[in-house]
């Protein structure tokens, strides 16, 4: 846990960091390919609170740039049946993002989690291929030119225990191997050529035992999937914080610098702070919280400029943290940039210094 001197210090740190920057509400910008222009900064967004919730709807006005559907990309939403594709919801979530001048990212082709029950009858590598590619091919024929960014494979690394971890256990490795990346990769690129493709993934950034071999198996898939000639545009490095954990400045530098080094951009894509093991005090918390994504925005901009700073949501009333990672002494979880009454946070603080970082 920490200390009172570990508190201060990560005080210190942050109101040195952001000591004299303007910390205005981040007006949208048009970004462009300017390189001098603000660093686009987006959340991920529910369309039912988007719709209903003026406050909802009014950070996202005034903050974002980009936006990303929470989970109405996910394959159990748009494809709930073998017979059935249903749109609606990223659909709603496109149309604000058009109407307001921002960018929608797509959120994710394949992933693991969430997936309909029907898949599990899926057997062969002949039934597999048809069911990945056909649905790829739906998704990204609907989308082609509207979503430009698309996170395609999501979480394809199991988490590192021991030895240096493989690819996670899902339906598609089952029955098609490894291939199953190369052709995501391969038919989205085919169906709109213009996109930028992402590989995305969490946990490749703490001091710990776990995320140097996590950060290794990630950069293998990368230039394996680049010696095959699969068209990766770039690497997702989610950001979902661990607030108790140190930041590996030297691997993470590494690993980003590995990444610009192979032609690739590099984005972050959820990030938040779990917040579950830090102290009680609000304060004390959010402080530490900030100084944890000032290590961790930092080191990846000290290795080559960001693409995006997207977080996991805008607001802690809005948060996916305490269904898996809820506080013991029963306090709310504060992991994103605002609170529950919209109010900015020291976390805002950070992001909104690092997305006003010119090239």
């Amino acid at each position: 846990m920490f200390s009172r001197r570990e508190a201060l210090t990560a005080t210190l740190k942050l109101a040195g960091a952001v000591a004299g920057q303007a910390m205005v509400g981040g007006a949208r910008a048009e970004v462009g390919h300017d390189r001098n222009a603000r660093v686009p900064y987006g959340s991920c967004v529910r369309p039912e609170a988007l719709e209903t919730e003026v406050d909802y709807r009014a950070a996202f006005l005034t903050h974002c740039q980009q936006i990303t559907p929470e989970g109405g990309l996910y394959w159990g939403e748009v494809h709930p049946t073998r017979q059935q594709f249903n749109f609606d919801k990223p659909d709603r979530v496109l149309e604000f993002a058009r109407t307001n001048g921002m960018a929608m990212r797509g959120h994710t082709l394949v992933w693991y989690g969430a997936m309909p029950d029907w898949t599990k009858q899926i057997h062969g590598a002949g039934e597999a291929e048809r069911e990945l590619n056909g649905y790829i091919e739906r998704v990204m024929s609907r989308y082609r030119g509207k979503i430009k960014i698309w996170h395609v494979v999501n979480e394809p690394i199991d988490d590192a225990k021991y030895a240096i971890p493989g690819l996670r256990p899902n339906i598609w490795l089952q029955q098609l191997g490894e291939r199953y990346i190369d052709m995501a990769f391969r038919t989205a690129h085919r169906v709109d050529p213009a996109a930028e493709l992402l590989l995305n993934e969490y946990d490749v950034e703490f001091a710990d035992a776990t995320a140097p071999k996590k950060r290794q198996a990630l950069l293998k898939l990368v230039h394996g999937l680049l010696d095959r000639g699969v068209p990766i545009h770039g690497v997702g490095l989610q950001g979902h914080l661990r607030g108790q954990l140190a930041i590996d400045r030297d691997g993470l530098s590494k690993f980003v610098s590995e990444v610009r080094s192979l032609g690739l951009s590099v984005h972050v894509t959820e990030l938040d702070v779990l917040d579950d093991l830090l102290p009680a005090s609000v304060p004390q918390r959010d402080t530490i919280a900030a100084a944890r994504a000032f290590d961790f925005l930092e080191t990846i901009f000290a290795a080559g400029r960001p693409a995006a700073i997207v977080t996991w949501g805008i607001t802690d009333r809005y948060t996916w943290v305490p269904m898996w990672y809820k506080r013991k002494d029963g306090l709310p979880n504060r992991p994103l940039p605002f609170d529950a009454n919209y109010q900015p946070k020291p976390l805002w603080n950070v992001i909104d210094y690092f997305c006003q970082q010119k090239a």
